[in-house]
């Protein structure tokens, strides 16, 4: 071998040696993610009595972004269409009227994006439907209204209020979960009435001129619940973390958490986890703290238990 053809030789080795260290491969497409670490929480802490005797059935919970230690609730069936802020023990912060609303069944509210980019909309969902005969659902957004940092509890009216109207594909029925994906404004509604609940989405923008026939993106399984039957079975309440990393669905008896790594990844797309729970009169409210600290639970009133306010804190981080 000549000396010309040694020197190529040696030459081609040292540039494959190298390569092969500072060139990576691409990932595989069919590699799996490591799965996100599932953060716990502690025993529930009590944060006191709900001081407003008005709230006698809180069916939803929201934690305030405009508004710092504020969360939202409102009343289920039966009620005017208005909103209550509490304080973060259960203290009364005010009442704000929803002009021009009506409310049939209220069962849910979130918080997230909306028309404006950098503000914070409320949406109230009036999803429920035990009977399955309302065609067309509704879901109410309004920016957050701005509450004084002090003083007396307010009483207002407010009229800017938008009616996003929904409907299913696959038939009527009921529902008490409303979500609002943080990054794009996305909605979800999950349906009731059965363990195998299902998953629907009404992407943003969402238009207030003509009803959205929403689009079925998953299924659920849930537990159970022992001695009700198929009518008290199925999520009742839930909220997605500011972070977007983190969902919580809710059933009478327990709450369920979903994680992820990327916040533009699909809610469900892996299993749940139970987390810390202990059973309420009948809880339909779940909601994330405002810095995703942990999260808050609140039931409906019944057999004359007065309701009370309950946070769940996180021990670990995701």
């Amino acid at each position: 071998m000549s000396v010309r053809l040694l020197i190529s030789v040696a030459w081609l080795m040292v540039f494959a040696c190298s390569s092969s260290h500072n060139v990576e491969p691409e990932p595989s497409s069919d590699v799996l993610l490591p799965a996100p670490e599932t953060p716990t929480f502690g025993p529930r802490e009590d944060r006191g009595l709900v001081a407003y005797d008005e709230i006698r059935e809180a069916s939803g919970l929201v934690a305030g972004q405009v508004n710092e230690g504020v969360l939202w609730t409102h009343n289920d069936s039966g009620d005017e269409a208005r909103l209550f802020a509490m304080g973060m023990h259960g203290e009364h912060r005010g009442v704000v009227h929803l002009a021009g609303i009506t409310a049939v069944d209220w069962e849910d509210i979130a918080i997230g994006p909306g028309p404006e980019h950098g503000r914070a909309y409320l949406y109230v969902g009036d999803l429920g439907d035990n009977l399955r005969v309302r065609d067309v659902k509704y879901v109410y957004r309004l920016p957050e209204p701005r509450l004084p940092h002090s003083g007396a509890p307010i009483d207002t009216t407010i009229s800017d209020v938008e009616t996003i109207m929904l409907r299913y594909p696959d038939g009527r029925l009921d529902a008490e979960t409303l979500l609002v994906e943080p990054s794009t404004g996305d909605l979800y509604v999950v349906t009731k009435r059965s363990t195998t609940v299902n998953v629907y989405r009404a992407p943003f923008p969402q238009p207030t001129s003509t009803p959205i026939m929403m689009e079925k993106v998953t299924t659920l399984t849930l537990d159970p619940v022992p001695g009700m039957g198929s009518p008290g079975q199925g999520a009742v309440g839930g909220d997605i973390s500011p972070s977007g990393l983190e969902t919580l669905v809710k059933t009478y008896t327990k709450v369920f958490l979903w994680t992820r790594t990327d916040p533009n990844a699909p809610l469900f797309s892996r299993a749940p986890t139970a987390v810390s729970y202990t059973v309420e009169p009948q809880g339909e409210a779940v909601a994330w703290a405002a810095d995703g600290s942990g999260f808050f639970t609140l039931s409906e009133e019944r057999n004359d238990i007065p309701a009370r306010l309950y946070f769940y804190p996180r021990r670990s981080a995701p």
